[in-house]
């Protein structure tokens, strides 16, 4: 698993200012600060011939010229993929060669990209500088790497603002204020055998409902904030259809897009768009750790049936049976029901309030994984918490204002609106709203409040900075990560499934496959790439072959 962040940008004193511009000043910045603070070395590219944003989920392909210029994230240079899927998508693991470039690339400032030697990527998406975790494998992790990313968001400003003239300000949001929406997109691993339609069918009023605990609450109703109120989530004004291939227009809540990442036979890259940006590290938490419980539950229905019969059948028909009538109008519907008691129509006619759709989910997920053997610790952690936040949310919401961020947002501003007898549509409600993720401590409402202790910390300070720098020992990250830091100039590009490197005197460049994000592990190539003096040595020890 793992979460792509936009972060909103401005500088200050120029709201005219470019905000593609100040993006790339913000990575090419870092990229200058990680080569002194880390010897990080070199200017890989991304690598990005195994990348189709066209490919659909549903079984087709987009064709180009029909595709809205926002889907076209793949490399500008050349045309999408099209045709029949490669070898290398197939799984193919061996080295290929490269025909070596007989130009440099032109270093396009729109198109500013930095592979951290924290496995993560830094670039510029759509006017937004762009922190793209690198693969976790539970959780905790996630929240530590996307603090992480925080703290580097933090020091590409610090050093800009160092220079007169050249501050800017980055917010860990989701909404300008003015109708745009940019956005915090998570990724998960799914088993391809699990048929799509299936996915989408028992995971969609999870997603719906979820942001009673995920929401980080905005000031504002609508996608211009034209109507006073607040709400539970940043992007539910956004979601505009069930399913769908687009990002950035007619935003679904189950997003279609067909870039594994990884072995296309073994396995699709599920990518989500609807959910918030989260400063609130338990929410966070909690975002990426029920989510993967419930696909972990989807991808085990066969399982259950065959191992508990009629007991592991109704389970699916549990899940089945919380489909929603309208699921788009439900997003809005419950993002506005601030007392969580709001009915939704559900598509056999019966009525749920969001919690109880919660508390189904969270009752299938706990009974699933205690009949498919003991729960391990990070499990059981993820259960419990799920449990404890809906029950608590039910009875007495302000008792998760250190774990539920919108709850904590609503309380600030509820106070200083009685104090000062404001209504919604204040304009000082609406700039503590954006003060509250300003990445700078000293400017940062929610920093603030984890100073006072009133927002919880899962993860402690010390393995931020670590993470900052390092990457996860438990995926393919470790190997990007380590590659970047070892040997990074003679590294030509990079991506979540590959490194390309290029080794002096080598009549091509060599391509690594990772097709497997559970392999490139320290277990697995750590004493190796210990052993490796340059990038030469490890490719031989990688091939098993001696010069």
């Amino acid at each position: 698993m793992g979460i792509e962040t936009e972060y909103g940008v401005l500088q200050p004193g120029r709201p005219q200012a470019n905000p593609m511009l100040l993006s790339s000043q913000v990575v090419t910045t870092y990229r200058a600060l990680a080569a002194r603070a880390d010897g990080a070395r070199g200017k890989a590219r991304w690598d990005y011939d195994d990348e189709d944003p066209l490919q659909d989920a549903r079984g087709f392909h987009l064709q180009r010229s029909a595709a809205h210029p926002s889907l076209l994230t793949d490399d500008p240079t050349r045309p999408a993929p099209s045709g029949p899927v490669t070898a290398r998508t197939q799984g193919a693991e061996t080295f290929q060669e490269v025909a070596r470039p007989t130009h440099e690339d032109y270093d396009d400032p729109s198109a500013a990209n930095v592979i951290l030697t924290n496995g993560a990527r830094l670039y510029v998406d759509h006017a937004h500088p762009e922190y793209s975790s690198p693969e976790v494998t539970n959780p905790t992790d996630a929240v530590c790497w996307d603090v992480a990313g925080e703290r580097i968001m933090l020091a590409a400003s610090r050093e800009l603002g160092a220079v007169p003239g050249s501050e800017v300000a980055l917010y860990k949001n989701n909404v300008d204020g003015k109708g745009a929406s940019y956005g915090t997109h998570e990724n998960y691993l799914v088993d391809r055998a699990v048929p799509f339609a299936t996915l989408v069918e028992l995971l969609t009023p999870f997603l719906v409902t979820r942001q009673v605990f995920t929401g980080s609450g905005r000031v504002g109703l609508g996608s211009v904030g034209q109507e006073a109120g607040f709400q539970l989530s940043q992007r539910a004004d956004y979601m505009e259809a069930e399913v769908g291939l687009e990002t950035t227009l007619r935003r679904p809540i189950v997003n279609t897009r067909d870039e594994p990442h990884a072995d296309r036979q073994r396995w699709r890259r599920l990518h989500l768009i609807i959910g918030d940006a989260n400063l609130f590290e338990v929410a966070t938490y909690l975002k990426l750790g029920t989510t993967s419980l419930v696909l972990f539950v989807i991808e085990q229905l066969d399982a259950l049936s065959a191992v508990e019969g009629a007991s592991g059948a109704s389970l699916r028909a549990e899940l089945a049976a919380l489909r929603l009538h309208d699921p788009v109008s439900d997003v809005q519907k419950v993002s506005r029901d601030l007392d969580l008691t709001a009915p939704l129509l559900l598509a056999d006619g019966r009525h749920l309030t969001a919690l109880e759709v919660q508390r189904t989910y969270a009752d299938v997920a706990r009974r699933a994984a205690e009949h498919l053997g003991p729960l391990d610790d990070q499990t059981r952690a993820v259960l419990d918490r799920w449990d404890s936040v809906l029950a608590r949310l039910g009875t007495d919401p302000a008792s998760c204002a250190q774990e539920v961020e919108w709850v904590a947002k609503l309380r600030l501003l509820d106070r200083l609106r009685r104090r000062d007898h404001l209504d919604w549509d204040h304009p000082r409600l609406a700039a503590m709203d954006l003060q509250w993720s300003d990445v700078r401590p000293e400017r940062s409402i929610y920093h603030r409040l984890l100073a006072a202790g009133a927002a919880e910390r899962l993860v402690d300070e010390r393995a931020v900075s670590q993470a900052v720098h390092h990457a996860p020992e438990d995926t393919r990250a470790y190997f990007r990560g380590e590659v970047m830091a070892r040997f990074g100039d003679e590294v030509s590009a990079a991506s979540w499934d590959s490194v390309i490197f290029d080794v002096a005197g080598a009549p091509s460049l060599q391509r690594v496959p990772m097709l497997d994000p559970l392999r490139g592990t320290r277990a697995h190539i750590g004493t190796l790439l210990e052993a490796s003096k340059d990038a030469g040595a490890l490719l031989t020890g990688l091939s098993g072959t001696s010069r």
